[in-house]
């Protein structure tokens, strides 16, 4: 029944659109119109990418902890290594910049030099003041040098804050308003009045000033990946149209091709904009997606409607029968492509959810597009001239064909050996990939402001906020001394760990209450006895500048502190390993029954969001196949065909794998599309051929060899062609600055041409080699649909 549907349903289509050309062209114009209109509501991500759905416990966490504390990826610092800054002029002018910092809307508060505030004891009143760490402006060297003595040698609780004092490195610290980090303000800001001001500064002073912090880090990496999107996508298509003409040796054709992939990405930016869903580390992949699911498109349509008019030469049958014979087979492969991203849908992650809407959208607009406008398009031109069919005989690629007919004919124990020598080192290759949790590794190493990064780490020993909240579930508990000494035991062991910088938290404050109780003398500053704590502690509460500074560590119940540490960029499990041993750390000192003490800031929140979107790739993966397999069973109706469709589909993909466990590349949210990307694409080659090939068996009355080596010719050139085109075209990607994006062209590069061979070699040996037990009327029974409609059988003598 679905089958004679389906069997009417192409020839109709077929008439409605060319007989309503004009229409359907005024009525593609018109959306496009449309969606461009949409672009003004596209917006670029101004917050680190959230791959955790809002209810999974580590987001909780994190959210509780912005509850209490407020944002604390709001910090900018900006440093200086260099003696001469400690000359008058350059450090009068060190602190003429912060000011200017200051004075910005955006920027919250700024500690730095200019504005440093010693505690000291008021005797008389018996309580702490905050003082001016510069009383006067200093005109001398000897000034400054003292100044700079001070602050080293004196002021312990900055050190690791605003000096390193090992190598003289000064830095200021700048909070950004947190109502405007996550939004477009924080770019404008970064980019155009803080460059600004550091430029004019530099070229003032000849002085170096080195900007890091995660608002500024996201910022540069933003805009990196803004400038590429539109680089790769020009790119793609330049490399593709080349490659395209060199097959087609046709202007009109590649010109046509390109028109189709370039509206298809349009329309990809109108519907994240329609949606009004950010563009993040995912989406960006979606446009140069388009133009690797539209190609092979144009391709087949093109390829399709030459052999037709070099078979007849009659233009309107041509084109009728390139809508009525491809149509089907090309919706076929790409509801299972759009079937593969559709599975993103249902995990809980925002992040995955929104691609996968997007993707499978767009892959099915792509779809319409390529069958509307070629065939519309061709029928308003002449015929193709003989040299732009010269392609369909050329020689280099019946060359190819033969050479692969060879192999399967006479090589067939080769190539079983070679794909199970491949599928076992792989399967070795597997068990050394990586999984990167780490924010910065695929930024380009080669800009500014990623060596800025490496000098922040060297000097003070991370970038990446790792917060620790301590919940003593009594109001005013942390300021107890038990609390603070347990809190200053953790810390201690936080600054043994080489990854991790020198924890601040309300323990540094209270410690520098006893300095200033003791005159400022710096051997005080350590946490008071349970004697001195009274004192220290009245002498405290009668202060309102230290309960100003209190406020930065502690919540206003007294309840819960928080330790900030800063972590060095490293590898996942080092990260884990560090994770692991201070949650051991946190459980030994603070008991589960008196305290509730976790784990929390951006740098865990995107190591925990990359595994959990491993996981829910692999869960995606196992369902798009799964899908995948029922829709060839509906199909082709044999369970047999199932397993010898998805052999050649997923062999590729365990390569890849295997590959990226040789070579060291890790999965990350940037290359793990690899897989959904390559198997979608090289399903769609595995249609193509058994569509064929079960047509050819009907029309040869079973003569499964006869059938094999037909269908090879048939779609061979095809597949020939399109794999060519998109290796190609992914491997402009690897000239990026961007490691995960490198990895991904090389990897989907490779992918797709290796998936190539094993639908061309694999696929045609494995049914030559189970002819008996899958080629027969009973096993291989009368498919549900029919791809390709049975008068495309042949050319030689029949209706074709």
């Amino acid at each position: 029944m679905v089958a004679k549907l389906t069997k009417g349903f192409w020839p109709k289509t077929a008439n409605i659109i060319l007989r309503n050309r004009i229409l359907i062209l005024i009525v593609i114009a018109s959306f496009t119109v449309f969606l461009g209109l949409q672009w003004e509501n596209m917006r670029f991500s101004n917050s680190q990418a959230n791959l955790l759905p809002d209810d999974h416990p580590t987001n909780l966490e994190y959210q509780s902890f912005l509850k209490l504390f407020g944002e604390e990826g709001n910090t900018i610092v900006l440093g200086i290594r260099d003696s001469s800054l400690f000359t008058p002029s350059k450090f009068n002018r060190w602190n003429k910049f912060s000011k200017q910092l200051d004075a910005f809307p955006e920027v919250d508060f700024v500690l730095s030099t200019d504005n440093l505030q010693e505690l000291v004891k008021d005797n008389e009143k018996q309580e702490f003041v905050l003082s001016p760490y510069i009383k006067s402006k200093p005109n001398t060297k000897a000034q400054v040098d003292s100044l700079k003595n001070h602050l080293f040698n004196d002021l312990p609780f900055y050190e690791s804050l605003l000096f390193n004092k090992e190598t003289g490195t000064i830095r200021t610290v700048m909070y950004l308003d947190k109502d405007i980090v996550n939004t477009s303000v924080r770019k404008d800001f970064i980019l155009e009045d803080l460059t600004n001001l550091v430029e004019d500064f530099e070229e003032e002073t000849g002085l170096n000033v080195r900007i890091s912090g995660m608002p500024y880090i996201r910022t540069l990496n933003s805009q990196n990946i803004i400038d590429e999107i539109g680089k790769f996508i020009l790119a793609a298509l330049g490399v593709t149209s080349l490659i395209f003409f060199f097959f087609f040796r046709s202007f009109r054709a590649t010109f046509i091709s390109m028109c189709v992939v370039i509206i298809g990405v349009m329309w990809a930016f109108g519907i994240l904009g329609l949606l009004q869903y950010e563009i993040t580390v995912l989406t960006a992949l979606i446009p140069p997606l388009i133009i690797v699911i539209g190609i092979p498109n144009c391709i087949f349509l093109i390829n399709k409607y030459q052999q037709e008019v070099k078979k007849h030469g009659n233009q309107a049958l041509s084109l009728q029968r390139v809508i009525s014979k491809i149509g089907n087979a090309t919706l076929m492969t790409n509801v299972t492509t759009a079937s593969g991203f559709a599975t993103f849908i249902i995990t809980d992650s925002k992040l995955l959810k929104e691609f996968g809407i997007v993707a499978s959208i767009n892959i099915i607009g792509i779809f319409i597009l390529s069958l509307l406008i070629i065939p519309i398009v061709y029928s308003f031109m002449s015929l193709p001239k003989t040299k732009h069919l010269k392609h369909l005989n050329k020689r280099w690629v019946d060359a190819f064909v033969n050479w692969m007919e060879r192999i399967v004919r006479h090589r067939r124990i080769t190539v079983y050996i070679t794909s199970l020598v491949l599928l076992i080192a792989s399967i070795i290759g597997i068990y050394q990939i990586d999984i990167s949790g780490s924010p910065i590794e695929d930024m380009p190493k080669k800009a500014e402001f990623f060596k800025d990064i490496r000098f922040f780490e060297d000097e003070f020993d991370g970038i990446m906020p790792v917060e620790i909240v301590v919940d003593t579930e009594r109001e005013k508990g942390v300021l107890k001394l038990a609390t603070l000494r347990r809190m200053n035991q953790l810390s201690d062991y936080i600054d043994e760990v080489p990854e991790l910088s020198k924890p601040v938290s309300a323990v540094n404050l209270v410690k520098y209450s006893k300095q200033a109780f003791y005159g400022g003398i710096p051997k005080y500053y350590q946490l008071p006895t349970s004697q001195e704590n009274n004192f220290i502690m009245d002498v405290a509460r009668k202060s309102s500048g230290n309960s100003n500074l209190l406020k930065s560590f502690v919540d206003s119940t007294g309840q819960t502190a928080r330790i900030t540490t800063y972590m060095q960029d490293v590898k996942t499990d080092r990260m884990e390993e560090i994770e692991s041993r201070l949650l051991e750390q946190i459980h030994k000192i603070f008991p589960d029954e008196r305290f509730n003490v976790y784990m929390t800031g951006s740098a865990l929140l995107f190591l925990k969001g990359t595994k959990y979107l491993v996981k829910n790739l692999v869960l995606s993966l196992a369902l798009a196949i799964g899908l995948i397999a029922l829709f060839m069973a509906y199909l082709f109706r044999s369970f047999r065909m199932i397993i010898i469709s998805l052999i050649p589909n997923l062999l590729p993909l365990v390569v890849t794998a295997g590959v990226m466990g040789f070579v060291g590349v890790p999965i990350k949210p940037s290359t793990i599309l690899v897989f959904s990307i390559a198997f979608g694409i090289s399903v769609d080659d595995t249609i193509h051929f058994l569509a064929k090939y079960r047509q050819e068996l009907t029309a040869s009355r079973w003569r499964i060899e006869k059938s094999v080596y037909a269908a090879l010719r048939e779609t061979g050139v095809s597949m020939f062609y399109t794999s060519i085109v998109l290796f190609f075209g992914f491997s402009v990607f690897v000239i990026s600055n961007f490691g995960g994006t490198v990895a991904l062209g090389a990897l989907v590069s490779a992918t797709l041409l290796f998936a190539m061979l094993a639908n061309l070699i694999l696929l045609p040996s494995l049914l030559l080699s189970l002819e008996k037990s899958i080629a027969n009327k009973e096993t291989l029974k009368k498919p549900q649909i029919d791809i390709l409609p049975k008068e495309t059988l042949n050319g030689k003598g029949k209706k074709g």
